[in-house]
């Protein structure tokens, strides 16, 4: 997000750089922007002063209308109409219920420009973050510098932000293995179709298939939608009319697959066989019930948010190691 100007604007003022240049709590500058009567006057004024000067504007939230003890968190999604990011939402917030939390949901529509204007947005509203982010980390500390942030899919931890790490190599080794036993030695890949660079799902695959034997080189680009699944299905039997199989790159991808291939007269697993990943409730409702490397969209949702709570309450946090949440195959009848 640029002004007119062509610069990038100003990070927004939040009560955290209220309370670090008052030299009080947070909870000290909820109290005293908000009239209460448990703080004296002179740290009160010291308070309103900086705030003044820093040209602090409380959010809604600072005005009062939260309870000042209630603890709020940003949940960050890129794209609610995503069954798989649904799953990861309501999971945790359950989690954040079980803490009596409040949780604020941000949808960046997977737009890089979006989660700027979020993150411009989000330090004054929420006392932690949790989600998914494509920003730098320079970035994130821009405009959430102090804030309790636990980065969903992001496999470099540093003592700033804590990072919930997706291992899905053995899943997807599994996934190929199952299909070169069945006899599939010519196998597909619909890969993300919007991101600059090969997905870590396509080097999962791309080491699977050199591994037993089979070229990795049959790939198309998919949108993150069913439509978008049938449509590379489509550009991948164009280039590759050999494959027997298909892996993709999530589950919606996969259901646009078997949709497709049965509007093509395929029959499924007989001629095609679909595997995806991410392991959704709904792809048992399909016909045939779909295959797919699953994720624990539960634990996934329940972990960030036990890390945000232990860096809110200083608590130690879990280390690295602890924070992975790993993919399994389940086979169905799209396999």
């Amino acid at each position: 997000m640029v002004s007119s100007s062509g610069q990038e604007p100003a990070r927004r003022v939040t009560i955290h750089d209220v309370a670090r240049s008052a030299g009080v709590s947070r909870q000290t500058v909820s109290r005293a922007l908000n009239g209460k009567d448990e703080i004296d006057r002179s740290t009160k004024q010291r308070v309103l002063d900086a705030a003044r000067e820093l040209g602090y504007r409380p959010s809604r939230f600072a005005r009062g209308l939260v309870r000042q003890d209630t603890t709020t968190i940003g949940l960050v999604i890129p794209d609610l109409r995503n069954p798989f990011f649904t799953e990861v939402a309501a999971s945790a917030l359950e989690a954040a219920r079980a803490c009596g939390w409040h949780v604020v949901v941000y949808d960046t529509a997977d737009r890089r420009e979006e989660e700027i204007g979020t993150l411009q947005v989000i330090g004054s509203q929420v006392d932690g973050v949790v989600g998914y982010f494509s920003c730098t980390e320079d970035e994130l500390d821009r405009y959430t510098r102090g804030m309790p942030m636990v980065l969903i899919d992001r496999d470099r931890p540093t003592e700033r932000f804590s990072c919930i790490r997706i291992d899905g190599e053995q899943g997807v080794h599994a996934a190929i293995a199952h299909l070169v036993a069945q006899g599939h030695t010519r196998i597909g890949m619909l890969d993300h179709i919007g991101r600059a660079e090969p997905s870590l799902r396509r080097a999962w695959f791309t080491a699977a298939a050199l591994a037993h034997g089979v070229d990795p080189g049959r790939v198309a680009g998919a949108a993150q939608s069913a439509d978008g699944g049938g449509a590379g299905l489509r550009d991948l039997l164009a280039t590759h009319p050999e494959i027997t199989a298909v892996f993709t790159f999530n589950d919606i991808v996969a259901v646009g697959a078997l949709r497709e291939a049965r509007r093509l007269g395929l029959d499924v697993p007989g001629e095609l066989a679909v595997i995806g990943f991410d392991g959704l409730q709904f792809g048992a409702l399909m016909e045939p019930p779909l295959s797919s490397v699953a994720l624990d969209t539960r634990r996934l949702g329940a972990l960030a948010v036990e890390q945000v709570r232990r860096r809110l309450t200083g608590a130690d946090p879990l280390p690295p190691e602890d924070l992975v949440v790993r993919a399994e195959l389940r086979l169905s009848g799209s396999a």
